[in-house]
């Protein structure tokens, strides 16, 4: 048993942990409020409550962002994450909110809207530059469509999400929708919330803590970021010939890079009907290493071209913490793929989900390649580049070479958070 002064100090010690972590780190929050016809007569409470929330946060430019989002049948934007930068603006806007009203209760469809709409660079979410991004949901009944994908979805791409319930709402599809089951709250009705702010406080301190460097280190100086670069090579039977201008083209960038100081890290991946990983990021710590093993590269060969199926691969065996990314460490991760036809299989999804993850996609074409394929692959639609041949390629390693260090500055975070400890 502790003492009752050292429960009260202890305590004292949260309360201090939770005011400078929840108030100080930069944070991106999203509060999605069930607006259904169930939760008319305690909308009011809910409202309040996110008052509250908003009231312990400094919302600023660069500092806290928020939104609101209401919900019924269909998903609605109150305001943006970028549509304030003063708290008193966004209180304002939170007292005048009505209630959207609507049946059915969709919360699979609006998580699936948050991510697509809310969670953008255009709506002013800073995920590529590494700010935690929290989702708060208000919910008051079970969903009438299936919240598992969408779900799946936004933790996927590094949202935090916590599900407040009531008892008339689902409690383990409450859990299922929280980024971990212990993320779920739970309140009899919507004016009992004022209880679990404190709760809320604790779990947004560890959402935070969990996104952030224990040993924070400031440098002296601005240097440039390392990167994980993978490459993803068309070795169909169609690029036999072309095959050798591929591999020296490798070669040029991978001289370009900082790897023996360990700021860059290099993957080569060769596809045709199923992928085949040449080498890991975390296979080669030396650049001699990696040229080596590129100057030795067979053509792969084999067909049917199922590019789909190659991006997904990497999503789910390159850029991964085991294979060697450090994407949690906030590390920029380049996808360059050079493709010599149309897919056979469909790209669509597997682009999508590489987008989600934050990998910056160039794609590099032929003249026999898809080149709207390539624009739908690319993380830009100007970062996809198109040659003759592939014998052309060292006439685009400039322009590639500027779109890649000008993204990765983009995306790079200009200085550390620091908890205010």
């Amino acid at each position: 048993m502790i003492s009752p002064p050292a429960y009260l100090l202890q305590r004292f010690l949260f309360c201090v942990f939770l005011f400078f972590s929840v108030d100080t780190a930069k944070k991106d929050i999203v509060f999605l409020l069930d607006g259904s016809d169930g939760t008319r007569n305690d909308f009011p409470a809910m409202r309040e409550f996110v008052e509250r929330v908003v009231e312990k946060l400094n919302v600023e430019e660069n500092k806290d962002r928020v939104a609101v989002v209401q919900y019924s049948r269909d998903a609605e934007v109150n305001f943006y994450l970028n549509t304030y930068t003063k708290r008193e603006d966004v209180v304002d806007s939170l007292r005048g909110l009505r209630h959207r009203g609507g049946r059915p209760l969709n919360t699979g469809a609006a998580l699936q809207y948050v991510r697509d709409n809310v969670f953008t660079n255009s709506s002013g979410s800073r995920r590529l530059q590494g700010v935690p991004q929290m989702l708060i949901l208000l919910n008051g009944g079970r969903s009438s469509d299936n919240v598992d994908t969408p779900a799946s979805a936004l933790k996927q791409q590094g949202i935090s999400v916590i599900g407040i319930g009531t008892r008339s709402s689902d409690s383990r599809e409450l859990q299922k929708i929280s980024f971990d089951p212990s993320y779920a709250l739970s309140v009899s009705e919507f004016t009992d919330l004022p209880s679990v702010q404190e709760q809320l406080s604790a779990v947004m301190s560890t959402v935070l803590a969990r996104a952030m460097p224990m040993t924070p280190t400031v440098p002296a100086e601005r240097r440039p970021q390392g990167k994980d670069v993978v490459f993803l090579l068309d070795g169909s039977d169609g690029t036999r010939t072309g095959f050798p201008a591929m591999r020296d083209f490798v070669q040029r960038i991978v001289q370009t890079l900082s790897v023996d100081d360990s700021k860059d890290r290099v993957s080569v991946v060769q596809y045709s009907k199923d992928p085949a990983v040449q080498f890991y990021l975390n296979t080669y710590t030396t650049k001699g290493e990696i040229l080596d093993t590129v100057r030795g590269l067979r053509h792969k060969g084999g067909r049917p071209l199922n590019t789909g199926a190659a991006l997904q691969y990497l999503r789910d065996n390159v850029f991964t913490a085991s294979a060697g990314s450090r994407r949690p460490e906030g590390v920029p991760q380049v996808l360059i793929l050079l493709s010599g036809g149309r897919s056979y299989d469909s790209v669509d999804a597997p682009a999508s989900a590489l987008k989600q993850l934050g990998v910056l996609t160039f794609a590099i074409g032929t003249r026999s390649s898809d080149s709207r394929e390539l624009q739908k692959i690319s993380q830009d639609p100007s970062y996809a580049l198109s040659v003759s041949e592939f014998t052309d390629l060292p006439s685009v390693q400039q322009q590639l070479q500027s779109s890649m260090e000008a993204v990765v500055i983009e995306v790079t975070p200009e200085s550390p958070t620091v908890l205010g400890m």
